[in-house]
């Protein structure tokens, strides 16, 4: 049985934001409506801005930009179109989705600034795990060097932005099967020394919790104490 937003353990409020970790995989399909719903109570004054942490089942998605060629070979693995940005990624259990509900009319309305802040907001979790993640030029994401030219992504970003309430968000993997990721191209991109890791790839034996924790702890570093007081604008 998958989780709704409903069947989720409620953490204290961080940066004036609303959190919530859900307490089973939930169903893509299911996730997509309630975050269109809860944006939309946002946008209305109607509910708090909330960080909705929570796994998948196994799943590809296909973002706004997705190639049909580089759906390789998807094992059965259902497929779903998504309103995001970006191309093909996979979901699915060890990975960590934060989906990111905010108010941008509250913090300045700079999409190019959010989505920087989502990267700085990866890149500062990753450090309590003494992992030095990396933004690339031209590559959506975050990366880890491996030594001898190789690079590997640890995290994606995928969002979407209706009237200045912004849903969709981050994945990052804590110990995922990373084969999955060989039913597609992720992310468009097919370079060789270019693959995917994980924290527990990295030799790190992280927990969900344990990047919980990350991702809570230094959630107001990059979004501020309130929305009336972010770094924003």
């Amino acid at each position: 049985m998958v989780a709704s937003i409903a069947s989720a353990s409620m953490r204290p409020e961080t940066a004036g934001v609303e959190w919530l970790v859900a307490d089973a995989p939930v169903d893509y399909e299911t996730a997509v409506a309630a975050m269109e719903a809860r944006a939309a109570a946002i946008r209305d004054g109607a509910a708090p801005q909330l960080v909705w942490l929570l796994e998948h089942p196994a799943l590809y998605t296909a973002g706004t930009s997705a190639r049909s060629e580089d759906l390789l070979n998807p094992g059965g693995v259902p497929v779903y179109r998504s309103g995001r940005g970006g191309q093909y990624t996979w979901h699915g259990p060890g990975q960590r989705v934060a989906y990111v509900m905010l108010d941008l009319t509250r913090r300045g309305q700079d999409i190019r600034r959010f989505v920087h802040d989502l990267e700085e907001w990866i890149i500062r979790a990753l450090d309590r795990f003494a992992v030095r993640g990396e933004r690339r030029e031209g590559r959506v994401g975050i990366w880890v060097a491996r030594g001898g030219g190789r690079e590997d992504k640890i995290a994606a970003i995928g969002v979407r932005v209706r009237r200045w309430v912004t849903f969709h968000g981050i994945a990052i993997n804590v110990e995922p099967d990373l084969s999955h990721f060989a039913g597609i191209v992720p992310c468009g991109i097919a370079d060789p020394k270019l693959g995917v890791t994980s924290l527990v790839d990295l030799g790190l034996p992280a927990t969900m919790e344990d990047l919980d924790n990350a991702l809570i702890a230094t959630f107001p570093e990059v979004f501020g104490g309130d929305a009336g007081e972010s770094e924003y604008g």
